[in-house]
């Protein structure tokens, strides 16, 4: 199985949660940390020190103090927050529909993680894009998009079909077997 994309975001929660020794192709993968009250600062330092030294991109969600002082690659934004950030660094921005996009515009995000891709387990959250709602909005938004949301073993294939720069997993860096082995 041949999935070509440039680009994989993987989202923790825990710089516990994922041991970058074991990632392969690791140039194109970034690390998304979406909760650091789980580390300490000097923890999170010494985590991004490891990225760096294996050319494995970091960001911090949502916390731009905490990015500065950990020299991440960037900001993370994700699709609740509506704050306007003024700082020089990349930013990435969350986004489920056409409102969220324009906020994530709005924020200078120069790239979105669209997201949800195909249908997910969680009776909570309702409705999803599909390959082609996401390819037309992809037609219509001028920024690197990135596809987040049920990808599993089952539609794994269907990646391909997607006009992406590359996807993000959630939910998939916990399971085991997890489906980043296969890819990564």
């Amino acid at each position: 199985m041949i999935i070509i994309k440039n680009n994989y975001y993987l989202y923790i929660e825990n710089i516990k949660d994922l041991n970058i020794e074991e990632l392969k192709n690791k140039k194109k993968i970034s690390i998304i940390l979406r909760n650091f009250k789980n580390n300490t600062i000097s923890e999170i330092i010494n985590y991004r020190k490891k990225c760096k030294s294996k050319k494995i991109k970091f960001y911090v969600a949502n916390n731009a103090k905490i990015a500065k002082i950990c020299n991440a690659d960037g900001l993370y934004i994700s699709s609740y927050n509506k704050k306007k950030y003024y700082v020089n660094v990349p930013k990435i921005g969350s986004a489920h529909n056409l409102k969220e996009i324009n906020e994530k515009i709005f924020q200078d995000c120069k790239v979105m993680i669209l997201s949800r891709l195909f249908k997910t387990v969680y009776q909570y959250k309702k409705g999803y894009l599909g390959v082609i709602k996401f390819n037309l909005l992809n037609k219509i938004i001028n920024k690197k998009i990135i596809a987040l949301g049920g990808i599993n073993n089952q539609n794994l294939l269907k990646l391909n079909m997607v006009k992406s720069d590359g996807f993000a997993l959630l939910s998939s860096i916990k399971k085991k077997p997890t489906i980043s082995s296969r890819l990564f």
